[in-house]
């Protein structure tokens, strides 16, 4: 009987420790298939490549794991992958470990999400992990066991066509992570501003700054629990109708000016 196959990305780059801790905690679950960012890819969202050509090769990073960097964004990893993968379709597509949470809005900019979601856009089941914390040698030690329990259920029951999870782990040591708690995405937004600079030649230049803050104090929230040292499970889709307003806008005239 063969193994499941297993396609495997992030956002922070092949040779981040995220996507080590993320393989190392899921070979014993199939054959690993990797195809990862040549550079770091944060807050790329779904964008693809479409203006320059993409370049892909094979490393040895991964010692004897089938791995291939990539010049393009997080999606164009899993496009990348499903096209070397040819004939075979995988069972299961992982997006990280990423440095940093991707709770509330920050799926819609997060590359490691956005991987999960394509993943999700092709019928296969997808995950998307994060750790919350940005330091880049941060011990991922605490999220393995996690990842496991969440990629043996996933594989167990399966999840629902079109559907991914976006799961973020607090950075705490394993003995305070209280359990795992499946809930809604919560309400949070980035408080956006630039930082005004001069280049040499005295042209200005913007570097985009903010701060992330929630007034969201929904108890049943990702934010909440995360915050209270719980593992969040998100189920999340790429369907982003409002079906709330389907019933209203029928009613519109878009007849007359």
């Amino acid at each position: 009987m063969s193994r499941p196959l297993i396609l495997i990305t992030n956002d922070d780059g092949f040779d981040a420790k995220g996507i080590s801790s993320l393989v190392n905690a899921v070979e014993e679950f199939g054959d690993l298939f990797i195809v990862a960012p040549d550079r770091p890819q944060s807050g790329m969202g779904h964008a693809i490549t479409v203006n320059e050509p993409i370049r892909s090769y094979k490393t040895s990073y991964f010692n004897k794991v089938n791995a291939y960097c990539c010049t393009g964004t997080p999606v164009d990893c899993i496009k990348m992958g499903m096209f070397l993968l040819k004939d075979k379709k995988p069972d299961l597509i992982l997006s990280g470990i990423n440095h940093g949470s991707n709770v509330s809005t920050n799926v819609l900019y997060s590359g490691t999400m956005s991987a999960a979601v394509e993943g999700a856009l092709e019928g296969i089941p997808s995950i998307g992990f994060s750790l919350t914390s940005y330091d880049a040698n941060a011990d991922f030690t605490p999220s393995i066991k996690y990842v496991k329990l969440i990629v043996k259920a996933v594989m167990d029951n399966n999840l629902k066509t079109g559907t991914c999870l976006n799961v973020n782990i607090p950075y705490v040591k394993e003995e305070n992570i209280k359990g795992i708690k499946v809930c809604k995405q919560g309400r949070a937004f980035w408080d956006d501003t630039f930082d005004q600079r001069s280049d040499p030649f005295g042209k200005d230049y913007f570097w985009l700054t903010g701060s992330f803050g929630s007034k969201d104090n929904d108890k049943e929230a990702d934010i909440h629990y995360l915050e209270n040292n719980y593992v969040t499970v998100v189920p999340t889709q790429f369907d982003m109708t409002c079906y709330q307003s389907l019933n209203e806008l029928t009613k519109w005239n878009f007849n007359e000016i």
